[in-house]
């Protein structure tokens, strides 16, 4: 049987979306895992992931079951919101690969003073740094109260921001390939399932299609 048949396309759109919920599971088990050991204590960022994880897992709990069953609906819904999730990464995915040095400065310095106190000491004692940029008098009190290991050491503390910056680069362009990367997969899983939902079933009643 040549692939594009009616079992080959109900087999890779089942292999696709086991594919999605192996993610989401990860995703939430990483979340998880990251709160016990407490190496992310802010339940913003924890709540964000676990969110990501669980709306995956659903997306590819209704995708495979709209395959195995060859439901009409399930998959017509399916379609809808994977191409929706496409447009959304893919925008995103190109916005992280096109933003440069001076945007990032920009939204480093608008996130860090949204983060709360106990996050950005978070922050400061994991890239062992104190403030953020040496530009307003908060800097100031920013490494007054900084408890990162560098403080009582020689040469004083980097800024922050500076670090914050060496790694955003590499950052950016690992999550802008990854997003378009699955951007494609997610265009992939909504032709499988506009091609599937055309099918007729081989082993059904060929009225039932009707």
């Amino acid at each position: 049987m040549v692939c594009g048949g009616f079992a080959c396309s109900k087999n890779a759109l089942c292999a696709l979306n086991v594919v999605y919920m192996l993610v989401g599971l990860l995703l939430i088990g990483v979340a998880a895992w990251g709160k016990g050991l407490d190496l992310v204590s802010s339940i913003h960022i924890i709540g964000g992931v676990i969110a990501v994880g669980v709306f995956l897992l659903l997306i590819a709990v209704a995708g495979l079951v709209g395959a195995v069953n060859h439901h009409q609906v399930l998959l017509f819904f399916y379609m809808i919101i994977l191409g929706l999730v496409f447009i959304f990464q893919f925008v995103i995915s190109c916005s992280c690969l096109a933003i440069n040095r001076s945007k990032q400065t920009d939204v480093i310095n608008a996130s860090w003073w949204v983060l709360s106190n106990k996050t950005r000491d978070e922050l400061e004692r994991s890239f062992d740094c104190c403030g953020l940029f040496n530009l307003t008098t908060l800097y100031q009190q920013d490494y007054a109260f900084c408890t990162a290991v560098c403080k009582n050491q020689i040469p004083p503390c980097q800024m922050c921001g500076e670090k914050f910056l060496k790694h955003s680069d590499e950052a950016l362009k690992i999550l802008g390939g990854v997003g378009l990367f699955f951007s494609f997969t997610e265009i992939l899983g909504v032709w499988l399932a506009m091609r599937f939902r055309n099918q007729k079933d081989p082993r059904a009643n060929p009225s039932a299609f009707l």
